[in-house]
């Protein structure tokens, strides 16, 4: 609280400096103690404190010369030791006034220079520097840093803006799970004072990571604004300084106040003057493209098909002459229009997948887009994509009016549509084949007659398989002959095909060939299944077989009926005269053999007109070479044939040696 100087000769000996108050004690001169009191003055470390010189001179000049010299207050010898400690506090509690009077003073000039400093810029960066490097002057600590709090999508990741020991420190990027102090902060929107990192339990959780970065005493306030802590001042400071009093931390949660307002507006202003530079970038950007694109609008004005280019926006920037006229628009109609106003609604889903396309690199060609003419008329466009090489997101298109082609299309497809269902329809089998004898169409009708489904037989299996070993290769020479249809066809030739199962299946085959520009590319053959008919053909001959048979015997029956008839009646008559002959003679004699021969022949005479008359049928068997003559006894059903009589191998001679 005091400090003594007693030797004039040895003043640095016996001062302490570290008390508020200094003590003169005056030996025997009084000039000494005068220039004691001016050496005190003079001496940066004692210039502010107050003096209180003690004398036994009572000399009213000296008392005039010491006050001069710049002391405080004189004590004259002798006095009571009450009144010594009473000057002594009164000095001291002047003193303290005067310190705090002295403070509150700086601390306002602080304030008014800071507040100055936040009026006076919008750059964020330049604020907190001044902010952070003006605390680390005033209230002498190492590092003043200002630390931003998380943004809502990056809970644990703070931002250390700037700090009072670098100037080139920006945005560095903080894990607050390692500054477990700043988080509290944050949390609980209070001020925070560490005076040993070493050993306060808030850093308990990263206690290795404080001793390896020789942390100290440590202040922390929390930047407030509207009940939300928007960041964090953070003062670091050795351990020799010690902890901040209580006017130095009143400072800084006071410049942390002001820096949150500041901090706040320089926030917004740098997000208004941010947009408006995107907008004015912008702007900037599509008139720069708008030059650079116009300088090919001579190239473009000579397409024959129509050429834009469209915006990242999807706004369309540029066209050229023929756009324009398949659209049946102006440039100053259609500038600056969103694309999808011309898009058919129906065509809309596949404009929106494209343009998500874009963003991926896919730029595809002959898209059909149905687009809008100024008529109301809508106009089928094919239209192909690619990206521009300025890399700004702009898209280039080039399409096409292909509304009559597709309807010409349309028509081929219908008109397809309805050979197909046609040729599905046919009855007969009709099968193609390219050149090389790969089977390309294969009908409803070849499958019934094949066996084989359409998805066995196309693109895997060739025609030579549909014909025995052989056949295909004559048909193919006779497809080539003029003799057969003409040449490149092949008029209705009946043969055979292979089924599914090796089955010979005779069919009667019509054939051509089928040319493009004079040169035969591929062949198709019409297929009839013959195998009913050759069936129906199968069972009429079998009934015009069994007609004839029935008519021979029916004629045979009636011719049979007949000769009988007719021969009886002759017959009888012999036979009559023969017994008649056998009765006058005798039978020993040649004309009575004779007459028995007569009558034996005439009966078996008589057994043949017999079974003439009961033939039901027309047996044969063989006769004389390949003659064949009627087979009676099968004819009639009876038996055998009669053995031929004894009388019958004796020769003419003897026969008629008796007459």
């Amino acid at each position: 609280m005091a400090a003594l100087a007693r030797s004039p000769d040895d003043e640095d000996a016996q001062l302490d400096l570290g008390g508020d108050l200094l003590l003169i004690v005056e030996g025997e001169q009084a000039e000494r103690t005068l220039a004691l009191v001016r050496r005190l003055r003079s001496d940066p470390r004692t210039r502010d404190q107050p003096l209180l010189a003690i004398t036994d001179d009572s000399d009213e000049a000296f008392v005039e010369a010491v006050f001069e010299a710049g002391a405080d207050d004189l004590l004259r010898r002798p006095f009571y030791d009450a009144e010594l400690v009473a000057r002594v506090r009164a000095h001291h509690r002047l003193h303290g006034e005067v310190d705090a009077l002295t403070d509150e003073k700086r601390d306002a000039q602080v304030m008014l220079e800071l507040t100055q400093a936040l009026a006076s810029s919008l750059d964020f960066r330049e604020i907190l520097y001044t902010v952070v490097r003006r605390i680390a002057d005033v209230v002498q600590v190492s590092r003043v840093s200002i630390v931003l709090a998380p943004e809502p999508d990056e809970e644990d990741i703070g931002y250390v803006v700037v700090a009072s020991d670098d100037e080139e420190l920006a945005n560095l990027r903080l894990d607050l799970a390692k500054y477990p102090e700043i988080r509290q902060v944050l949390r609980t929107r209070e001020a925070l004072t560490i005076r040993d990192a070493k050993t306060h339990p808030v850093l308990d959780g990263v206690r290795e990571d404080v001793e390896r970065a020789e942390l100290n005493a440590m202040s922390l306030f929390p930047i407030i604004w509207e009940d939300q802590a928007i960041g964090v001042l953070f003062l670091r400071a050795r351990a020799e300084r010690g902890g901040l009093s209580a006017r130095e931390t009143r400072l800084c949660q006071i410049v942390a106040n002001a820096t949150a307002v500041a901090l706040r507006n320089a926030r917004v202003m740098q997000s208004l003057r941010d947009h408006t530079q995107q907008i004015t970038f912008a702007r900037f950007e599509a008139e720069r493209r708008l030059r650079q694109l116009k300088r090919y609008a001579d190239l473009f004005a000579s397409a024959a098909e129509g050429i834009a280019v469209v915006g990242s926006d999807g706004r369309l920037l540029f066209a050229n002459p023929r756009a324009y006229e398949m659209l049946g628009a102006t440039v100053e109609g259609v500038k600056g229009l969103a694309v999808k106003e011309l898009i058919h609604d129906e065509d809309r889903d596949r404009a929106r997948s494209l343009w998500e396309g874009f963003a991926r690199g896919d730029y595809p060609r002959g898209v059909d887009l149905r687009l809008r003419h100024t008529d109301g008329e809508w106009l089928v466009c094919s239209c192909s994509f690619a990206t521009l090489a300025d890399g700004d997101g702009a898209v280039l298109i080039s399409f096409q009016d292909v509304t009559e082609q597709r309807r010409t299309e349309a028509e081929f497809v219908k008109t397809m549509e309805f050979l197909e269902s046609l040729i599905d329809a046919s009855v007969d089998g009709i099968v193609a084949a390219d050149m090389d004898g790969n089977i390309i169409l294969f009908n409803q009708g070849a499958e019934r007659i094949y066996g084989f489904r359409a998805e066995e037989v196309v693109g895997r299996m060739s025609a030579r398989e549909l014909y025995p070993e052989g056949v295909a290769e004559w048909v193919m020479r006779r497809l080539a002959s003029e003799q057969h249809g003409g040449a490149g066809r092949l008029a209705p030739t009946q043969l055979e095909a292979v089924g599914k199962n090796a089955e010979r299946i005779p069919i009667r085959l019509s054939a051509a060939m089928i040319y493009e520009r004079g040169d035969p590319v591929a062949t198709f053959g019409i297929f009839t299944d013959l195998r009913e008919k050759l069936r129906v053909e199968e069972r009429l001959a079998e009934a015009q077989q069994k007609l004839a048979s029935t008519e021979r015997q029916a004629l045979i029956a009636e011719l049979a009926g007949t000769a009988a008839h007719e021969l009886n009646q002759p017959l009888t008559s012999v036979m009559a005269y023969g017994e008649l002959l056998m009765r006058k003679l005798a039978p020993d004699s040649a004309e009575g053999r004779a007459a028995a021969i007569m009558v034996r022949e005439a009966e078996r005479m008589a057994d043949i007109v017999k079974k003439i008359g009961k033939m039901t049928r027309y047996e044969t068997k063989s006769y004389v070479g390949e003659q064949r003559i009627l087979d009676l006894d099968r004819a009639s059903g009876g038996a055998e044939s009669e053995r031929p009589s004894d009388a019958s191998d004796e020769g003419p001679g003897e026969a008629g040696s008796g007459s």
